[in-house]
């Protein structure tokens, strides 16, 4: 039997990983249709939580117990902080900018600004799993994902929170429980290992044949979850004229879909040129490694999260956040393969 394993790790690991992602999308409609979208949808929303309780956080401790954990992973994570930091403090000024543009006043500003404030945050946990399955970039993608949950689940929503009490009388504390503690988990998994690690020395080879079930157990994440993401995208979606109201420029149109808009060039154009700009300079004078930035490039054009319509009752907009993620999705997956292939050839 390990024998057996150990030949099919290598297929459900690498680029191997990334076809899961049409195959998600070709057989979730099929099942939609045989057992009903309700029936699949639930399922999904099930296995979503199952990922991220269970095999994520299992898959960062084999990945962190096979590191020593020194200056430079300190220095990454520090980095990875400013840069994720800084990513949500460009979409608030490109907000607030916008705001004024299109004329928002009072109320329906912050909405606006909370609304694209919030998505920001990327799908770190389900697209940029795939990260993951390139051994060269497992550590500062685990760090990055780790550093990204943070964000989403603390950060982000201490300050919509806080703004929340603008709107309403008092403040809000809605974000399930099991949402709020999910960082601090995950993190707990990865200082777990690494403490492991450095007190006893040990590495997953150590444990023998355990070691590889269990390294076969949490490799099964990555695939699982790109089809997670493929089932996701629904070709329903895919209309012509949703796609004429997505890449209209003109702001003739006063609905929900001018704010969609805004937060599609934001997200998907502004942002990535941007730090691309940034992080180029930086690598040209040799201040990053290579993999450092083939991963924050990836995670700055990594759709956005659909976690983020946990965050609706804060007064962020749910048809608005809705739209957002389905239309980043089906943009950015592509790139994103894209990037994975380009930047595993020219930056390995």
């Amino acid at each position: 039997m390990i024998e057996t394993l150990n030949s099919i790790i290598p297929y459900i690991s690498g680029l191997w990983t990334l076809p899961w992602i049409l195959i998600g999308l070709i057989i979730t409609p099929f099942l939609s249709r045989v057992f009903g979208s309700n029936k699949i949808d639930n399922t999904m929303e099930k296995i979503g939580l199952i990922l991220l309780y269970i095999f994520v956080p299992l898959l960062l401790f084999r990945i962190f117990l096979d590191v020593d954990f020194g200056e430079n992973e300190l220095i990454f994570s520090i980095f990875c902080f400013l840069i994720i930091g800084l990513m949500y403090i460009l979409a608030y000024l490109l907000a607030k900018l916008n705001a004024n543009k299109i004329n928002l006043k009072d109320s329906s500003k912050r909405h606006y600004i909370k609304t694209v404030l919030t998505n920001q945050g990327r799908s770190s946990a389900f697209v940029g799993s795939a990260m993951l399955a390139i051994s060269e970039w497992q550590i500062p993608a685990a760090i990055n994902m780790s550093i990204s949950a943070i964000f989403l689940f603390s950060i982000i929503p201490y300050i919509l929170s806080h703004t929340y009490k603008k709107d309403r009388i008092s403040e809000i504390h809605v974000l399930p429980w099991y949402l709020k503690l999910f960082p601090w988990y995950l993190i707990s998994f990865a200082l777990t290992s690494v403490i492991l690690h450095g007190t006893t020395g040990l590495y997953l080879n150590d444990f023998g044949d355990t070691g590889i079930i269990f390294k076969f157990f949490t490799t099964i994440t990555i695939p699982v979850a790109l089809y997670y993401v493929g089932a996701s995208i629904h070709p329903r979606d895919l209309k012509i004229n949703e796609m004429k109201k997505l890449f209209n420029l003109s702001h003739k149109i006063r609905d929900h879909w001018l704010w969609v808009r805004s937060i599609f060039l934001i997200t998907i154009v502004i942002t990535p040129i941007i730090f691309s700009l940034f992080l180029s300079i930086l690598l040209f004078l040799d201040f990053i490694t290579k993999e450092w930035f083939a991963i924050l490039i990836i995670n700055s054009i990594l759709p956005i999260t659909s976690t983020n319509m946990f965050l609706v009752p804060y007064g962020i907009d749910k048809k608005v956040t809705a739209l957002s993620i389905t239309w980043t999705t089906i943009v950015c997956v592509p790139i994103v393969v894209l990037l994975i292939t380009i930047f595993r050839k020219y930056l390995i």
